[in-house]
């Protein structure tokens, strides 16, 4: 069973790509491939609990286990050893990307304060985006109440595009809202 949105990308957008930029291949036509959802815990050093909770919401928000990140080497200033929980991420694929996709252009951006579209400098030069939210709430998943402290998470998307004109015209079929 394909989600609504990977049902489109195969209906409306590779084509609507590949006639755009004149592919002879539709292998050549970029895809999603993954997306990667992190949770950075400065916090999590001083409060243990910190890390539950915020595993907690990845899980919620993802519907996937989220793996927790450790820190590479120390850093006196930040009081950070080499091996300390720092933060947790998930990598999606396949049909729980293709959900999670369509669930943040259509559920999670709209519900975001004051929100006029997403900045389209975000791109990195080889056809991947970032984006960062300043709190999960955005998620209809997260209920307000459970929640113990508003946290940031950060979303890669990463595409097959070669160059970031590809990407973003692939993210804007897909429904992504860009400022104008």
């Amino acid at each position: 069973m394909t989600s609504r949105l990977q049902g489109r990308y195969t209906i409306e957008v590779a084509p609507a790509l590949r006639k755009q930029f004149e592919y002879k291949n539709p292998m050549q036509v970029p895809r999603l491939s993954k997306i990667v959802v992190n949770i950075g815990l400065g916090e999590a050093l001083t409060n243990a609990k910190a890390l539950d909770a915020a595993i907690g919401d990845l899980s919620i928000i993802t519907g996937q286990k989220p793996i927790v990140t450790k820190a590479k080497r120390s850093i006196a200033q930040f009081h950070v050893r080499a091996g300390n929980s720092v933060g947790a991420k998930v990598t999606l694929r396949g049909e729980r990307m293709w959900d999670f996709m369509d669930r943040l252009t259509t559920l999670a951006l709209p519900r975001i304060r004051d929100f006029r579209g997403i900045p389209s400098k975000s791109f990195d030069g080889r056809g991947n985006f970032s984006l960062g939210l300043r709190e999960q709430l955005a998620f209809p998943e997260i209920d307000y109440d459970k929640v113990d402290r508003l946290r940031g998470l950060e979303i890669s998307i990463v595409t097959t595009a070669k160059t970031d004109e590809e990407s973003k015209k692939l993210l804007e079929l897909l429904g992504m809202p860009f400022a104008s």
